[in-house]
């Protein structure tokens, strides 16, 4: 960067641009500079500056010079006033191009710039710009261009310049930038990002305590994103404040807004103009797969549909429409309603959400996923998501108030599984199939879709297969859509079959469909029409089709990758590509997106059932996943060993007989994990029993870092305890050791340290008896963890230092390095720093040598608590600034919010409480390593430090929230909490 303005090429809106090079730019939103294209120019003494400021503020216009002189001096010029305005004059006259300083009336002129060639006059084309798209709805874009705005102040305006008028100056131009700061604020709330906004107006109002807008914003905020307790401190405090300071009460509109929220004005729960966020997050969704371009028939359900998501656009009396398509499998609903759903869009302009609720399958799409992934599609961040269904379906309703949005369930269990993901606002509109009726769905509007009529069901299959052929032998296609009982799926792939293979005549097909003994009597009946339909696809594949097929339906996951399932059938990858796509051509199987496949939830089932009568031997299914597991396990040791070198945990893990994927690089190991998370913890879950248990708990182990990102931890978390239960059914005590205490580190995690701590006491006897090292140690070193946040201080340094012996035994120098690390945070807690800091620094010496730049972090982290808690503040926020950068890059969501709280911390040690306010509030954003319990004492800190702000009712309403949550779990840090509270404590 040349030091110039951060957006040196500004040109006033609809001014042409100009090519010449080297122009003159000048800035006085920070130090008073001026740059020649790339090049800084002398702009001389302080009073010089001062007096090229106020030539430039003066927009073209002469200032005389006893104008001049009495904005660089004030009332008291020197003697010698004059003469020296006109040295500074003459060299700035050297300095800038010809005829810029101009002399004229007895004054001086600033003349001839280009547009935007003064950062002032770049901000008021900017603020103009965001008021008319402001004016026009287009909040996104009013929000833009005021950022830009903002990020052109460089610190302090006319920083280090002299006078009266750049004293006055510096004023106006700071009360321009928080008014349009308080702008962009107001539309950050409109547009619903109120859990965002929390941080920013905490540290804004702590550095303006007087600014009753920023107040009021802040209020506003803190209610929409639920603490409504907060939200009426900020009040308190600023009635407080402003009677000390001014003695005066709030404006109307401050006491206006507190009455609302004690009443839960339903007005102020979300804002009147829908949400947009950042470019880099999707908030149009526009998920519909797409539709099949030979469509063929369904007019009369077309326009049916289409009449019923019409009442949900129309501009008056708008409601929230549900179509609900019922009948049998392979009916053709998806393609009925994916039709309906794009010839609507226009309808909808706010997007369209999709989903498959794998509703036939033996594991349907939990609600509370499928939200999940709904809110990320209308732009809401993974860390304002909350955990349970009734808030996930409660944000979601809200989200979409407003908006008019066409939602796809397709293949619905019932009508419990549809229920929360309803939109439940008027201008949306919701499409649902299903195989069964849903009379219980409240409102609904019923459609049962039966079969084809003859002519639909033969325009289809001339429409797939060509004129030509079908015009030659008509009868022959009368027979064979007959021979598929008219049923769209059956037709689809027949005439799919015939058209893929040019030898074939139409005959031929209806003399294949003519056998009776596999299809025409089970054609006509009910759910075995679709088993039928699919026999037929089936019937006609080669060997090697066919195993594929049957074979790849056994596995659980959403889908399937080339690599997955080469390791599956035992092939080589460019012989499965072929086979894959050769199922893909039968509809047999989808391509879900490059080098990933994926079954309709029927034809899974269909798969399966002829795996169980078809293969031979019998024993090649189980061999077939066992294949697949390997793959996972192979792969994901890979994974770990790249993330952690020398760490012996690879070398205590189950034997694989694959090799698994190679990595080009850290990014592309981490990127395959989070990818297959739901893969990997379904095969871990298919995998339970006797012969495969092992090698699927250490499968958890070897994924770990699925848990500590936080995206997959519930996932995880439930894998691990169904491993834990197999095992200890099967009486595994091995598999169990290692399951408990994978287990006691997601427990721990979530911060149910009660819970964990039994898991890691069970698991620790489990490791002593099977002699297995890796569950000795890491069961001490987890205990020793869950002890110490517990405030068992000598109980877990018992534990650690057992840790660090069974590591050092076991030569697991990383293990040894992460319980060295423990036991520092251990001895911090016991006033020992000192020791600690030398016990965190021989961690931090072996990760070193070691190259772990990854668990570095966890160390430097360690490190950041030692010294900040013997005084070397300087030096802790560096360490935790280091590892919080690590984090981010490794995707560790939850070590990042934690390693914010750990910041705050620090700030606030050495006074900087609105600093620490903002890292702390950065914390409960982002999300953070030990549940309830850490987010008290995340809000026990933000109390901290909003009381030094003088906020003291806000504090108090963080406070009583942390104490309700340190009370239900019995934790001592509620006496703090009560002596802080004394009032609550009599409650």
């Amino acid at each position: 960067m040349d030091g110039g303005p951060r957006v040196p090429e500004q040109r006033r809106p609809g001014s042409a641009a100009v090519a010449e090079p080297a122009a003159l730019r000048f800035g006085v939103l920070g130090p008073v500079r001026a740059w020649r294209g790339g090049e800084t120019l002398n702009t001389g003494s302080p009073q010089q500056r001062a007096l090229l400021a106020a030539l430039l503020l003066r927009e073209g216009r002469t200032a005389t010079a006893a104008e001049l002189i009495d904005a660089l001096w004030g009332a008291e010029p020197p003697s010698q006033a004059l003469a020296a305005l006109r040295t500074y004059a003459s060299r700035l006259r050297k300095v800038l191009d010809p005829g810029v300083l101009v002399s004229e009336s007895g004054g001086y002129a600033v003349r001839g710039l280009r547009d935007g060639a003064l950062d002032v006059a770049v901000v008021q084309d900017l603020a103009t710009e965001a008021e008319k798209a402001r004016g026009t709805g287009d909040l996104g874009q009013a929000r833009e261009v005021l950022n830009q705005a903002l990020a052109l102040w460089d610190g302090e305006p006319l920083a280090g310049v002299p006078g009266p008028y750049a004293d006055a100056q510096r004023v106006r131009l700071e009360e321009w930038r928080l008014q349009l700061l308080e702008s962009r604020l107001d539309m950050d709330l409109e547009q619903g990002c109120h859990a965002e906004a929390v941080s920013e107006l905490t540290a804004l109002t702590a550095a303006h305590p007087l600014r009753e807008r920023l107040r009021e914003l802040l209020m506003l905020a803190l209610y929409r994103s639920g603490r409504q307790a907060e939200a009426l401190a900020v009040y308190a405090d600023t009635r407080r404040l402003l009677a000390e300071e001014l003695g005066v009460d709030p404006r109307p509109g401050l006491r206006e807004l507190q009455q609302r929220i004690l009443q839960a004005d339903p007005a102020l729960a979300e804002p009147a103009t829908p949400a947009a966020e950042p470019a880099a997050v999707p908030v149009r969704p526009a998920q519909l797969p797409a539709s099949v371009p030979d469509f063929t028939g369904r007019a009369a359900f077309v326009d049916e549909l289409s009449e019923v998501l019409a009442s949900a656009s129309e501009a008056e009396g708008r409601v929230m429409a549900v179509s609900a398509l019922a009948g049998i499998g392979g009916v053709g609903k998806t393609t009925l309603a994916v039709h309906v759903a794009h010839k609507a869009r226009h309808a909808f302009p706010d997007g369209q959400l999709y989903v498959d609720l794998q509703g036939a399958g033996p594991r349907p799409a939990e609600p509370e996923t499928v939200l999940g992934t709904f809110l990320r599609a209308l732009g809401t961040a993974d860390s304002a998501i909350p955990d349970s269904l009734e808030e996930r379906a409660a944000l979601y309703r809200s989200v979409l108030d407003g908006r008019r949005v066409l939602v796809l369930l397709d293949n619905a269990k019932d009508a419990a599984q549809v229920r929360p993901l309803l939109p439940g606002t008027e201008g949306c509109a919701a499409l649902v199939t299903s195989r069964v009726r849903m009379l219980d769905l409240a409102g609904a509007h019923l459609v049962d879709l039966d079969v084809m009529s003859p002519d639909e069901a033969l325009a289809l299959f001339t429409k797939i297969v060509g004129e030509e052929r079908v015009a030659a032998e008509r009868e022959a296609a009368l027979d064979v859509v007959a021979a598929c009982g008219f049923l769209p799926l059956a037709i689809r792939i027949a005439a799919s079959r015939l058209a893929a293979r040019r030898t074939w005549t139409v005959s031929v097909l209806a003399a294949k469909l003519a056998d009776e003994r596999r299809r025409l009597d089970e054609l006509q009946a009910g759910d075995l029409a679709v088993k039928a339909t699919f026999e037929l696809g089936y019937g006609q594949l080669e060997p090697a089709q066919g195993r594929a097929f049957r074979l790849l339906g056994l596995a659980d996951g959403p889908d399937i990758s080339l690599a997955a399932a080469a390791a599956a059938l035992d092939l080589p990858q460019e012989e499965t590509e072929d086979l894959l796509e050769s199922l893909v051509d039968t509809s047999l199987l989808e391509s879900a997106a490059p080098g990933r496949y994926r079954f309709h939830d029927l034809v899974r089932l269909y798969a399966r059932a002829c795996a169980e009568r078809d293969e031979q031997p019998p024993g090649e299914r189980a061999a077939a996943m066992s294949r697949l597991l390997d793959f996972y396990l192979a792969t994901a040791t890979r994974v770990y060993a790249i993330e952690r070198p020398g760490d012996r945990t690879v070398d205590h893990l189950e034997k694989t007989e694959r090799p698994g994927r190679e990595f080009a690089d850290d990014a592309g190991a981490l990127d395959w994990l989070h990818a297959e998370a739901a893969c990997i913890l379904a095969c871990v879950q298919q995998s339970l029993a006797a012969a495969t248990l092992r090698k699927a708990v250490d499968l958890l182990l070897a994924s770990k870092d699925l848990a500590e990102s936080g995206a997959s931890a519930l996932r995880y978390g439930a894998a691990t305890q169904a491993a834990r239960d197999a095992a200890a059914v099967l009486g595994d005590a091995y598999a169990e050791g290692r399951a408990r205490t994978t287990l006691a580190q997601v427990l721990s995690h979530a911060g149910r340290f009660e819970e964990a701590g039994a898991e890691t006491e069970r698991a620790i006897a489990l490791g002593l008896v099977t002699g297995d090292p890796w569950t000795y140690g890491n069961a001490h070193n987890e205990q020793g963890i869950i002890a110490n946040c517990l405030n068992r201080r000598s109980v877990s340094e018992t534990h650690l230092r057992e840790a660090i012996k069974a590591f050092r035994t076991d030569g697991n120098r990383p293990g040894e390095a992460s319980a060295l690390c423990n036991l520092s945070r251990v001895l911090v807690s016991l006033d020992r720093a000192s020791t600690a800091i030398e016990l965190v620094r021989q961690g931090i010496a072996i990760y070193d040598e070691l190259g772990l730049t990854f668990r570095l972090a966890n160390a430097r982290y360690a490190l950041g608590i030692a010294l900040g808690h013997s005084g070397h503040h300087d030096e802790a926020l560096e360490e935790l600034g280091a590892a919080l950068a690590t984090f981010t890059v490794n995707r560790q969501r939850l070590w990042e919010g934690t390693t914010q709280f750990r910041i705050a911390q620090v700030h606030l040690a050495v006074g900087r409480p609105a600093r620490a306010a903002q890292h702390a509030e950065q914390a409960l954003t982002t999300g953070y390593i030990g549940g309830d319990w850490m987010r008290a004492n995340i809000l026990t800190l933000l109390g901290h430090s909003l009381e030094r702000l003088e906020q003291t009712d806000r504090a108090r309403a963080c406070w009583r929230e942390a104490l309700a949550v340190y009370e239900g779990a019995g934790s001592p840090e509620a006496d703090e909490l009560r002596r802080l509270l004394p009032s609550v404590a009599l409650l």
